[in-house]
């Protein structure tokens, strides 16, 4: 039995579209964050609907949301 190895051209396409999908995975995720944040989400909420934690989403988009001058709610209590 024979394994096929893919020719070296076929792994770099392969591995440039992930890359292509992987860009366009981030920069959807940045405008449906700066759309959630401006129509009143918080933190929280945007985190469980990304699946990852409160701080991670926060150290991802933080800067950029205000650079882009988002007003960002602040925890309450």
């Amino acid at each position: 039995m024979s394994v096929e190895i893919p020719a070296s051209g076929e792994v770099a396409d392969r591995l440039a579209a992930i890359g292509a999908l992987r860009h366009l995975a981030d920069r959807l995720e940045d405008t449906a964050v700066e759309e959630a944040m401006r129509t009143g989400w918080s933190w929280p909420q945007v985190a469980e609907a990304l699946g990852v934690t409160r701080q991670a989403v926060y150290k991802k988009h933080a800067q950029r949301l205000i650079a882009a001058g988002v007003t960002l709610r602040r925890r309450s209590g």
